[in-house]
């Protein structure tokens, strides 16, 4: 008689006590393998690809695809064995299971589980624990005496585990049946709020992924092509009160607004928690300058132009702000520091971890560059590149969004010139790049049209004082105005 172990969410590190189900990767009656992912999960460090420790059948989920569960939530049942039929796996789907008719329902979560799983069978009927270890979960099966299921035994019992399961698949609605082509949660919330069948639509993404666009384009299809209600006799303008005869007047209802209540979790939430937590905590203080970023332009043009094609990947303004900012952290190194609040101490790092502001679709991050001291501007801009894709496509480690020491913010990019950024806290200073644009400026005594970019820095008074942080920015700005100066360091 097979097994029937239940998977739960594993503790995926960083202090995380929760993920959402971003898209199931199986459905109810495929066969998985060991370690295969089988849903992908977001967090509020990154998405990760969650896989099963053990190999069989998925006799049942637990959640739609923009379901929060916390950690040690059921995500999944596998049947497990390579002898004889389900039985009444309906049972085993709700968890309610008993006795001999359900089969055995076993808990796989964390290290501990992992191998009470695996110890809990014997013969074909034992668990296949994988001994694998992702972010601080596994099984705990000793490698040595794990024993996979082949490809041929599994052959025979699949399509009678296919046909139990179907029994789960009939009683589970259409809305948790496989797989949606939808990877934003926020696209999800959009189709609820709006009654949208996601399935119904058709994805201008790659794949055939759902984009918030089209979302939005099927919203405005059925507003605009909603037949208006025609009025009647008894029908009165909203902002018109109906007079009785008597003289009193009865206030028509007014039209009910729908309040839109958005979740802060995910990202989104983490991000908030951050900033209300810097703000709390740190007091900080601004100082900006303007700088012609003429000659900085004409440098990257040069580098950008010598050796031709064969030079490689091009060296963006980012790279280079960020390689002026390693020179000048080095010149200046408290403001790579943070502070110890228990101690009553400020503690000057060593490294420079340089994070920086990437706007996605989840919402606002923070990759980091480590060891950016050790960098030059191509390697900067190399691992800059590497890290917006990743960014971009939601495949950010919760390594690669934990432990920086210092953030460069181009909002530029936005198109403002200007701004106060907020200290990503535990850091002590932030660095904010405006657009580069044509202004008047005097230049060797001329009035001329040169290339301007407004720095601010927002830094933690604790650490140092506005000597340190204006003769930081200085620093920064002559570099932008004077690349030779970089020579120096370099």
């Amino acid at each position: 008689m097979p097994q029937v172990f239940e998977f739960k969410l594993p503790d995926l590190g960083e202090g995380l006590t929760e993920a959402e189900i971003v898209r199931w990767l199986v459905e109810v009656g495929d066969v998985v393998a060991i370690d295969q992912p089988v849903v992908e999960v977001e967090t509020a460090k990154a998405m990760v690809e969650v896989p099963c420790p053990y190999g069989g059948v998925v006799t049942a989920r637990f959640g739609e695809e923009g379901t929060e569960l916390p950690v040690g939530a059921p995500l999944l049942t596998v049947a497990v064995g390579s002898e004889g039929a389900l039985g009444p796996v309906g049972l085993v789907g709700s968890g309610s299971g008993s006795g001999a008719e359900a089969g055995s329902v076993v808990s796989a979560v964390g290290s501990g589980a992992g191998s009470g799983g695996a110890g809990s069978g014997s013969g074909s009927g034992e668990a296949e624990a994988s001994g694998n270890v992702l972010v601080g979960y596994g099984t705990g099966a000793p490698v040595a005496r794990r024993r996979r299921v082949r490809p041929e035994a599994m052959a025979v019992p699949a399509a009678a585990y296919v046909t139990a399961a179907a029994a789960v698949s009939a009683a589970v609605p259409d809305a948790v049946q496989g797989p949606v082509a939808v990877v934003s949660p926020l696209v999800r919330k959009l189709a609820r709020q709006h009654d949208l069948d996601l399935r119904q639509l058709a994805g201008s993404g790659p794949d055939g992924l759902i984009l918030r666009a089209d979302v939005e384009s099927a919203i405005r299809a059925l507003t605009e092509g909603a037949a208006a209600p025609t009025p009647t006799s008894a029908s009165v303008p909203e902002s018109v009160s109906a007079v009785q005869p008597s003289g009193t007047s009865v206030a028509q209802p007014a039209a009910s607004s729908a309040v839109e209540r958005i979740p802060l979790r995910g990202v989104r939430g983490a991000v908030a928690d951050k900033l209300a937590r810097s703000r709390r905590e740190i007091p900080d203080a601004t100082c900006w300058v303007d700088a012609d970023a003429t000659e900085l332009m004409a440098a990257r043009s040069a580098m950008n132009s010598a050796g031709g094609p064969a030079a490689g990947p091009k060296v963006s303004v980012l790279a280079l702000l960020a390689r002026i900012c390693t020179a000048a952290l080095a010149r200046f190194p408290e403001l790579n520091s943070t502070v110890d609040l228990e101690a009553r101490e400020i503690v000057r790092l060593p490294e420079v971890h340089l994070g920086f502001a990437a706007q996605t679709e989840r919402g606002l991050v923070v990759p980091v560059v480590r060891d950016a001291q050790a960098r030059n501007a191509e390697s900067i801009g190399a691992e800059i590149a590497r890290l917006t894709e990743a960014a971009r496509t939601g495949r950010l480690t919760p390594a690669e969004l934990t432990g920086g020491t210092f953030t460069l913010n181009n909002y530029g990019v936005f198109g403002v010139d200007g701004s106060t950024p907020i200290i990503n806290h535990p850091e002590a200073a932030m660095l904010g790049v405006g657009r580069i644009v044509p202004k008047p400026w005097v230049h060797e005594g001329e009035l001329a049209v040169r290339q301007v970019v407004q720095l601010s820095l927002t830094f933690d008074h604790r650490v140092c004082d506005g000597g340190t942080a204006g003769g930081f920015l200085r620093y920064v700005a002559d570099c932008v105005e004077q690349p030779a100066v970089l020579l120096r360091t370099l």
